[in-house]
């Protein structure tokens, strides 16, 4: 397995030369920020990113991630262009070496969270999610969270929000299976695995579909074009935090079916009505057995990509929530397949 760590470009605090001192570490995940959703990355921008990481001795062959235009999301008459300039972007991340895509099909955000920096009892501070506060927020009101997307306006999103009414989730199916039978054969044409990130968190949220939350929608999902280069990004956070989910099982299984490109590697502590929080790597310190988690990727001959996922701020380090420095490099260090630390 290649050890990898998220890098957001010249803007982000932590610095390459910082990530290529942790002991290990292979490469550099990244993406093109500065071209709008839907359209195509000019090679000359990845060949640049390449460049600039390879330059500080570290390999650029994760993209994470590609978005995907909620056209594409919704089936409307403009999907088909999309579609293309999303293809157009495979091939131009194939041109510069990229071997493996990060990409997802959550309807208007990534991920919730209510709380970008929850005090924790040792005084570091990570990410949570308060399932009841969540609950109580009525989208048409409008929606105030940290961290949530602004690049949509009030009135735009309630009009996407409205749009998301007529989808469910066959609808919201059907409209991944168009996309992934266009897109997988230019990825497997061009030697590029595509690797879909679940639900985060995995559950229903304000009312949108989600269709990526668990062991049948990843095996329905790798099961729409059968194909390697149709694979996930195996996040153990995000399916973590439904603890109906059993990581080490999922990474068995479709590990070794060969369609997990990507790995998160992270732990958090779930409660029962889904509320949690992200919390230290070790297994004693949250919800999932990293140990176990780690186990099943030797066992299944692992030979992909794995990044550690959020961290925590620590050691007064400030910067990006969840993307600090310390805390995710004390991550790669812990779960090593040969550590006994976990």
């Amino acid at each position: 397995m290649k050890m990898t760590f998220r890098w957001y470009g010249e803007s982000d605090p932590v610095r390459l030369e910082h990530i290529r001192q942790i002991p290990g570490m292979y490469g550099i995940v990244s993406a093109i920020y500065d071209v709008p959703v839907g359209e195509v990355w000019p090679v000359e921008k990845l060949q640049a990113l390449r460049d600039r990481i390879e330059a500080a001795g570290l390999r650029f062959e994760v993209v994470e991630s590609v978005p995907v235009h909620e056209d594409i999301k919704l089936g409307k008459p403009t999907r088909d262009r999309l579609i293309a300039n999303f293809e157009q972007n495979i091939r131009h991340c194939a041109a510069v070496g990229i071997k493996v895509i990060c990409y997802n099909f959550m309807p208007v955000f990534d991920w919730t969270r209510t709380e970008m920096a929850k005090e924790l009892p040792d005084g570091s501070f990570t990410l949570a999610f308060d399932a009841e506060a969540v609950a109580k927020i009525d989208p048409e009101q409008g929606i105030s969270l940290p961290g949530w997307d602004a690049s949509y306006k009030p009135e735009q999103l309630k009009q996407l929000l409205a749009e998301y009414k007529s989808i469910d989730d066959e609808a919201l199916w059907r409209n991944l299976e168009y996309f992934l039978k266009r897109i997988i054969p230019v990825a497997e044409a061009a030697g590029v695995r595509m690797a879909m990130h679940p639900d985060d968190p995995p559950r229903p949220i304000f009312g949108l579909p989600r269709i990526v939350k668990n062991h049948d929608d990843l095996l329905r999902l790798t099961g729409i074009v059968d194909s390697p280069a149709n694979g996930i990004t195996l996040c153990s956070g995000s399916l973590g935090a439904d603890l109906c989910n059993d990581i080490p099982s999922l990474v068995r299984k479709f590990g070794g079916m060969g369609r997990i490109h990507y790995g998160h590697v992270r732990n958090v502590a779930v409660q029962p009505d889904g509320t949690f929080y992200e919390s230290a790597h070790l297994s004693c310190e949250g919800s999932l057995d990293l140990a176990e988690i780690m186990k099943a990727y030797h066992e299944v001959g692992f030979e992909g990509y794995l990044r550690p996922d959020h961290g925590r701020m620590i050691w007064g380090e400030t910067g990006k929530p969840g993307y600090g420095l310390y805390d995710r490099a004390l991550g790669a260090g812990l779960w090593r397949p040969s550590s006994t630390r976990l």
